[in-house]
């Protein structure tokens, strides 16, 4: 395996003692939080595996309530995330569940406030680096580590192509993109990692193609 620098070794500047259980953690709840673009009033966190027989020793809990508020996996206020979340009157509440996931550091975060609510999955794969498996019942593979569209749209001929033309235009250049569906024709997710961040005028015109339904997206 390659590294691109130390800290793909020891991890990013971190508060806490673990980069897969602490930073790692901090970045799932960030990446849930930039994807609901809000702060959410009820979360309920699930964690399986390892997390779910570590998370109170190694911060894991503290770290994702602060990825949540959208704090850095070193900002000092993650060690009171949780008393900070609910002093706004955020509902939290943590479950452990006796299911054996695929990979040991594994949550399931369900936030939601009056407009809505998002589920994802992620796991912390050692370093701070995450991946992002499942949202909203869509499976996906998502690092969280680069700039990133999500675009819900009907299941159409065409539509992959006319998000392709929309992000040559503005000369953005695709690292990774994958297509989930839930069933043929039916609702679909392209998840699309970039080279750069996001300028607010393609998300724009990308809502503006037929058959597109959401576009979100994750800034570096």
């Amino acid at each position: 395996m390659k590294y691109r620098s130390v800290f793909d070794i020891i991890g990013p500047v971190m508060i806490g003692p673990s980069s897969s259980h602490t930073a790692g953690a901090a970045r799932i709840g960030r990446v849930a939080r930039s994807l609901f673009r809000r702060e959410p009033r009820r979360i309920i966190v699930s964690f399986y595996g390892s997390f779910a027989e570590t998370y109170k020793g190694h911060g894991t809990d503290v770290a994702i309530i602060g990825g949540l508020l959208d704090f850095d996996t070193f900002d000092e206020r993650i060690k009171t995330a949780i008393q900070i979340a609910e002093e706004k009157g955020i509902y939290v509440e943590f479950r452990t569940e006796d299911a054996v996931p695929v990979h040991p550091n594994t949550a399931r975060i369900v936030i939601s406030d009056d407009e809505g609510e998002l589920a994802l999955t992620g796991i912390s794969i050692g370093g701070g680096k995450i991946e992002i498996t499942e949202l909203n019942g869509f499976e996906l593979r998502l690092s969280g580590n680069h700039p990133a569209i999500l675009v819900v749209h009907n299941d159409k001929f065409g539509t992959i192509a006319g998000v392709a033309n929309v992000l040559a235009k503005f000369s953005i250049n695709v690292g990774h993109m994958e297509v989930a569906r839930k069933d043929v024709g039916q609702l679909a997710l392209m998840t699309i990692e970039v080279d750069q961040n996001i300028e607010e005028e393609v998300l724009d015109e990308l809502s503006t193609l037929p058959n597109i339904i959401q576009v979100t997206k994750i800034a570096d």
